[in-house]
C-alpha cells in the first residue's frame, strides 16, 4: 500500500509540471506575437510617413502677360576701317577719322556717356599672289596658255577696325547723326535698333497681366475639380524682350552716292512675362 501511494504522488507532480511548462510556452509565444504585430504596425506607419507624397499637396499654375511700350532709346554701331603699310600710320589715320565722327555726333547733341568704344582691332595683312610659271611663257615661238602658281605669303600692311556704340535719345536727330557720321569718315553703320532705357514699368505691366491669368486658371481648375488650395508658397517669372531692329548693316557711302537718309520708324517694344504660382493643397 505504501508503494502505491508514493507512485500516485509522483505522477501528479509530473502532470502539474507539464501543465506549467505548456502555460509558460503559450504565454511566451503570445508575447512574441504581440511584439511582432506591434513592430509591423510601427514599421508600416514609419514607411507611410516617409513615402514620397505623390498626391497633389502642391499645385502650380502658369500665366503669360504681354505689354507694349514706346522705345525711348536708339542704339547704333559706327565703325571706321583703315589700311596702311605701317601700323602707326594706320593708327593715326583711324584715330583721325574716328575723332571726326565722334565730334560730329557730339555736335548734334549726343552726350559723352552715350558713346562707348566696343572694339579696336589692329591686324597685319598678308596676300597670296599668283605668279606666271615658266610653263606659261613662250616656247619655240608658239604662245601657250598662261599657267599661274601661288607665289607664297606677301606682307601687305596693317588693317585697323574701330567701332563705337552710340545711344541716341533724340529720335529727330537719328538721320542727321547717321549722315554726319558717314560724311566724317565712318565706313559702316550697323545694328540700329530701338529699346526702352528703363523697362521696369513695362515689365511690371506684363507681370501683373501674367499673374492675373495664372489666378484665373487656378480658379477654373479648383472650380472644376473641387480642389481646395491654401497659401501661395512660390512665385517664379521670366521675361522676353523684343527690341525693334531697323537694319543690320549699311555701308558708309551717303557722302559719295548722294543717297537720302532713311525715314526712322520706332514702332513699339514688346515685353512678354511668364509667371508660375505654386499653392499648397489643403
Amino acid at each position: 500500500m505504501e508503494i502505491n501511494a508514493h507512485t500516485e504522488v509522483k505522477a501528479g507532480l509530473e502532470t502539474n509540471h507539464i501543465i506549467d511548462l505548456s502555460d509558460r510556452l503559450y504565454k511566451v509565444i503570445l508575447a512574441l506575437g504581440v511584439v511582432v504585430v506591434v513592430s509591423m504596425v510601427g514599421y508600416v506607419y514609419y514607411q507611410f510617413n516617409n513615402v514620397p507624397q505623390n498626391t497633389p499637396h502642391e499645385i502650380s499654375v502658369s500665366g503669360e502677360g504681354k505689354a507694349f511700350g514706346k522705345p525711348d532709346i536708339a542704339m547704333v554701331r559706327l565703325g571706321v576701317h583703315t589700311q596702311e603699310m605701317k601700323s602707326q600710320d594706320a593708327v593715326n589715320k583711324n584715330n583721325e577719322k574716328m575723332n571726326a565722327v565722334i565730334k560730329a555726333i557730339k555736335d548734334l547733341g549726343v552726350a559723352d556717356k552715350d558713346i562707348q568704344t566696343t572694339s579696336y582691332n589692329l591686324t597685319p595683312i598678308y596676300d597670296y599672289p599668283r605668279i606666271l610659271s615658266p610653263a606659261g611663257s613662250l616656247s619655240s615661238g608658239v604662245a601657250s596658255a598662261p599657267v599661274y602658281i601661288n607665289g607664297g605669303r606677301v606682307f601687305s600692311g596693317y588693317s585697323l577696325d574701330q567701332q563705337i556704340s552710340v545711344k541716341i535719345r533724340n529720335f529727330d536727330k537719328i538721320s542727321d547723326i547717321l549722315d554726319k557720321a558717314t560724311s566724317n569718315g565712318a565706313t559702316n553703320v550697323g545694328d540700329l535698333q530701338f529699346t526702352i532705357d528703363n523697362p521696369e514699368k513695362i515689365q511690371a505691366e506684363a507681370r501683373a497681366m501674367a499673374i492675373a491669368k495664372a489666378k484665373e486658371k487656378l480658379k477654373d481648375i479648383t472650380g472644376q475639380s473641387g480642389l481646395k488650395v491654401g497659401k501661395l508658397v512660390n512665385l517664379s517669372e521670366g521675361y522676353n524682350n523684343y527690341p525693334q531692329p531697323m537694319y543690320a548693316q549699311a555701308a558708309g557711302m551717303m557722302k559719295d552716292s548722294g543717297s537720302v537718309a532713311p525715314q526712322i520708324q520706332t514702332g513699339q517694344q514688346e515685353v512678354d512675362s511668364t509667371v508660375t504660382l505654386t499653392y499648397q493643397v489643403k
